[in-house]
This record gives structure tokens, sequence and C-alpha cells, in this order.
């Protein structure tokens, strides 16, 4: 029997009821390292803002959590093909480490087109952004599906 999504027009992929508690504690830790990524970014975002329209000084932080924060891409995307995690939930894990190199690209090499490369760079972290928060609200999904989405069980006589 598989859970199926929380409405008929829902993305989120279904889960089936018989995981075994093993992967549902997984499927929670990858959704725990998921929001502490996705807050990373937010955190990042704050800096960058707080170093352009405030104090450079904030740049250093700016710098300082990409370089921390990039791990936990590599640890997601290994945990998400250690368990049987759906193919969307994997194919949106796989794109934080894509786009985090393509920011590095953006920033660091120089090419002689009309415009430098680097002004990539705010849209491939809003691609990230958006790619991570996606993958939070559909892991949140697998997680969390109310028992009144399941399928309707046959009902059986009542013997009175």
């Amino acid at each position: 029997m598989v859970l199926t999504s929380p409405s008929p027009n829902s993305n989120a992929d279904p889960i089936p009821e018989t995981t075994p508690p093993l992967a549902r504690s997984a499927a929670i830790g990858f959704y725990a390292l998921a929001v502490l990524f996705n807050l990373c970014l937010v955190a990042q975002l704050v800096t960058v803002g707080l170093a352009v329209f405030y104090d450079p000084a904030w740049w250093n932080a700016h710098v300082w959590l990409v370089r921390s924060y990039s791990g936990l891409s590599l640890i997601l995307l290994l945990w998400v093909y250690w368990q049987p995690f759906p193919p969307r939930t994997r194919t949106l894990t796989l794109s934080f480490p894509v786009v985090l190199g393509l920011q590095f690209l953006t920033i660091h090499l120089q090419t002689p087109l009309p415009l430098p490369l680097a002004v990539m760079h705010p849209l491939l972290g809003f691609a990230l952004f958006t790619a991570s928060t996606t993958l939070v609200h559909r892991v949140w999904h697998l997680v969390s599906i109310p028992s009144e989405t399941r399928e309707p069980q046959p009902k059986t006589p009542n013997p009175l």
C-alpha cells in the first residue's frame, strides 16, 4: 500500500506505508540536515546584505559561511543515494553541489566576455535557495504525511 500525497494536485512524492523505521529515521535526519542547509543559505543572504548595505566587514562572514556549509551539500548528496528517496528529491539534492560549483566559477573565473560571469552569481544563489527550499518542502511531505491522506482501507462488515 502507498501513502498518497496530501492533496490530488500536490507534487509531493508518495512514500510507502511500510517504510522501515531505519528508513523513516534516516528521512527525518535528512530533513533536519536539509533544513540546516537552508538556514545556512538564509544566513548567507543576510550577511551579504549586511556587507553591501551596512558594513563591508560582514563579507568575511559571507565567505566563511559558503566554505562551511558547502560540505553539507556533499553529505546530503551521499545521504540521498544511501536511502531510497524519490527521484525528484535526488535531483534537487544533486543540484546543490552543481550550483555551488557554478557559483565558485562565476566568482573566480575571469573570461574575456563582454559581461563578467560574476553577474550570474546572484542568480545562481537564487536558484540554489529555491532548490533548497523546494527540497525542504518535499522531504517534509515524506516524513509527515498525516494518516487521513492514506488510501482508504476496505471496510469490513459490522458483525452487529
